[in-house]
């Protein structure tokens, strides 16, 4: 008797394994076309550790490591070294003032991140109403690769005072607050948050006079990325009325600058942090103004366009980053299994049909040709003897097959035939 069996595990492989073969294939193309898994450490330039930018890459830290992410905070003069790191891939990240240096577009921007006020504090009884007044004056501009001392020379320059007309000193911070307050220097330039200590006490002592940018349009018309804002009166301390009046100043933006080859993911959890640590209200600009994609120091990356527009992608904004970051990777790697799957699956079982039915239209022709023999010539007794020993070959052959329980009809039909064809071999 033939073989029946309800599930061939032989027949499986065989009739499924091309198909197996094919989707292993689409797995293996559309990985090269996942972005790896984002990396653990990352590292951030940013600036002195007395400095605003220090204290808020702390924040990020801190948001950061609540999803598994460490980021290593790397001190540095100010923006200058901060942006050439960056651009020799010493760091990942780097906090970059608006104007320092020439926009760079090997780089991206995640946005602009807060108002840098442009601070000119100069010592009573000098009377410091203009730029061009610091002139034959001793004045601090910050360490070289300090973004203050860029956009002071900037400054400088605008108002046609070169480096000899003016006796510049590369103080800065608390040393440049300690020597203002001394008389060593008659007037220091500083670039910082209004909620710095140092601008604070400047601001609050009674020999320190900070000078207003009257002309402030016209230096954002020559420089946009510099803004005009205004420090209100009183703002500092409202029962001793500092400052007694209104100060126009002028403002570069903080940036947040990264490589085009910044992971994507990673990007989006740091515009997460931003928002959280800078969308609170303050002295210059009101709440949810900043992070945002104006004033940059270079072009605005697609995945930070794309945040400022839409927010965060779905599966970060309600599950925790690794669970998103997973379950994204998964989707990709699904499309190309039910894109091959489910046509795969419409187009097998005629295959396997067909392969069965193959397997016993193969012996009807080795049967039909015993029966032209029989039909269309006169048989000796060894022609005879021959094709019944084929026709008994046959037989054999087909109690061989392994054949599933639904094709069983078809071969019994052709055992049948066979017994037919012997009836007739024996009636010649």
């Amino acid at each position: 008797m033939f073989n029946i069996k309800r599930h061939s595990i032989k027949e499986y492989i065989s009739g499924y394994g091309a198909a197996s073969l094919l989707i292993i294939i689409g797995f293996i193309l559309t990985f090269q076309f996942i972005e790896p898994a984002p990396p653990k450490h990352i590292s951030i330039s940013a600036g002195s550790p007395e400095g605003a930018y220090y204290a808020f890459a702390q924040q990020y830290k801190a948001a950061l490591a609540l999803q598994g992410i460490t980021l290593t905070i790397q001190p540095s003069s100010g923006s200058a070294e901060n942006l050439q790191r960056l651009v020799n891939k010493k760091t990942d990240i780097a906090f970059v003032q608006g104007g320092a240096g020439e926009q760079n577009t090997r780089l991206l921007s995640l946005g602009s991140l807060y108002y840098e006020p442009v601070w000119l504090f100069y010592r009573q009884p000098l009377t410091v109403k203009r730029v061009n007044d610091l002139a034959n004056k001793n004045v601090a501009i910050g360490p070289e690769g300090s973004g203050t001392r860029q956009l002071a020379l900037i400054l400088l320059q605008d108002n046609k005072l070169q480096t000899e007309d003016v006796n510049l000193v590369d103080s800065s911070g608390s040393d440049a607050a300690y020597q203002l307050l001394t008389g060593e220097l008659d007037a220091a330039f500083f670039i910082g948050s209004l909620q710095s200590p140092i601008i604070h006490d400047l601001i609050e002592n009674p020999t320190i006079q900070l000078m207003p940018f009257e002309r402030a349009l016209a230096y954002h018309r020559l420089h946009p990325f510099l803004s005009k804002i205004i420090l209100p009166e009183g703002i500092i301390d409202l029962q001793k009325n500092i400052p007694s009046t209104s100060k126009t100043l002028i403002a570069p933006t903080a940036n947040l600058l990264i490589n085009p080859d910044f992971h994507p993911a990673l990007s989006v959890l740091l515009l997460k942090a931003l928002h959280k640590v800078h969308q609170k209200p303050g002295v210059f600009a009101s709440a949810s103004y900043f992070p945002n994609s104006s004033n940059l120091a270079a072009p605005i990356s697609e995945v930070a366009e794309r945040f400022y527009k839409k927010g965060p992608p779905f599966l970060m904004r309600y599950l925790p980053f690794g669970t998103a970051i997973m379950i994204d990777r998964f989707i990709i790697l699904i499309i190309p299994f039910f894109a091959l799957l489910i046509p795969l699956f419409k187009l097998m079982p005629p295959l396997y049909r067909w392969r069965i039915s193959a397997r016993i239209y193969k012996w009807y022709e080795s049967l039909q040709k015993v029966d032209n023999k029989i039909h269309h010539q006169s048989l000796s007794d060894s022609q005879i003897k021959l094709l019944e020993q084929e026709l008994n070959h046959i037989e054999n052959e087909v109690h061989k097959v392994k054949t599933p329980l639904s094709y069983a009809e078809k071969i019994y039909q052709l055992l049948l035939h066979i017994e037919l064809i012997r009836n007739k071999l024996n009636k010649t």
